[in-house]
């Protein structure tokens, strides 16, 4: 495993990367992500029209840039866009074209491995991060370029697998020795301590940052996850065709009965509407991970960040006075 991680990601406050939400994820929390030191992402789908990916870039990179010269002891994190790589987004070629054009720091793909998109993030200097749902996924990523890899295990918020991430950890870290961030309830800076321990180089921590003031949200959705506990999950793959995590309490509101849900048929996947339902995903059903327990509070992205640094620094101090 890396001993350390490659410029512009050594400067991070905490080894954690912010998951790109479906349309909760917009500069205002991007930027505030990184500004507290962590890495802020979006999916390149929230900026809509297309033209408007543009426009986000620049004020993104705008905006980072000036904060860096305001605060040169305290840089920055850098920033991250998600490309669904899958046939029903028909905006991934013009999106990763206005991607090279700012040269966006890390590309997160998803449902789809390109070897054309990982040599174009590669050709500007980029590093490519790999949704993955199991080792042979994993193994198939690597083989088409990607740079790393996310393990995403049991628990993760939206479109998320089955299996431990002890599991899929210890599978992975037989054969690669590169960067990984490890996705799957992670909403503590003692879980956050534990994926390195696992191996991990980052973690991925996405529904904490939906209970959020900058967060793009209905205030309905913020104040479900801070209601919300780990039995209050769903998992399905009605909405998408692809199995992923919802709030219980969303299925309900939808009139649908969360324990008798029809199984989705996967090749009908559409990520391009937002769902296969009259309610659709991430608008009407909405996304978390089993880790919302730890979310209390609506709170400014700088103080989760601080929070998480807090419990992160004290779970170091505990555990180094338990092991042998």
């Amino acid at each position: 495993m890396p001993t350390t991680l490659p410029a512009p990601f050594d400067r991070l406050r905490l080894p954690v990367i912010g998951s790109p939400l479906f349309i909760v994820s917009g500069p205002e929390l991007v930027i505030a992500q990184c500004k507290a030191g962590i890495v802020g992402s979006f999916p390149a789908l929230n900026a809509r029209p297309s033209g408007m990916l543009d426009e986000w870039l620049h004020r993104i990179t705008e905006e980072l840039a000036e904060h860096n010269r305001d605060n040169p002891d305290r840089p920055a994190a850098p920033f991250a866009v998600n490309q669904i790589v899958h046939k029903s987004n028909n905006r991934l070629d013009e999106d990763m074209a206005v991607c090279a054009k700012w040269a966006v720091p890390m590309v997160i793909t998803s449902l789809g491995a390109r070897e054309d998109v990982f040599a174009a993030v590669k050709g500007w200097g980029g590093i490519t991060l790999h949704d993955v749902i199991n080792d042979r996924f994993a193994r198939k990523a690597i083989e088409k370029g990607a740079t790393g890899l996310i393990p995403v295990a049991a628990g993760a918020g939206g479109h998320a697998g089955t299996l431990s991430p002890f599991a899929m950890m210890q599978e992975i870290r037989t054969w690669f020795d590169g960067l990984v961030a490890l996705s799957g309830s992670i909403a503590h800076g003692r879980s956050v301590l534990a994926a390195q321990a696992m191996g991990a180089d980052f973690a991925y921590i996405g529904s904490p940052w939906i209970a959020t003031k900058e967060a793009n949200a209905d205030q309905r959705y913020k104040d479900a996850i801070v209601e919300a506990k780990a039995d209050g999950i769903v998992y399905s793959n009605l909405f998408t065709g692809v199995h992923g995590n919802y709030l219980r309490s969303s299925i309900e509101a939808a009139g649908m009965d969360p324990d008798n849900l029809p199984v989705s048929d996967p090749s009908a996947m559409n990520f391009g509407s937002g769902g296969n339902t009259e309610a659709k995903a991430w608008k009407d059903i909405w996304g978390s991970g089993q880790g919302v327990g730890m979310v209390t509070a609506v709170d400014t992205v700088a103080e989760r960040v601080d929070a998480l640094h807090a419990q992160y620094q004290a779970a170091k101090e505990e555990l180094a006075a338990k092991v042998l």
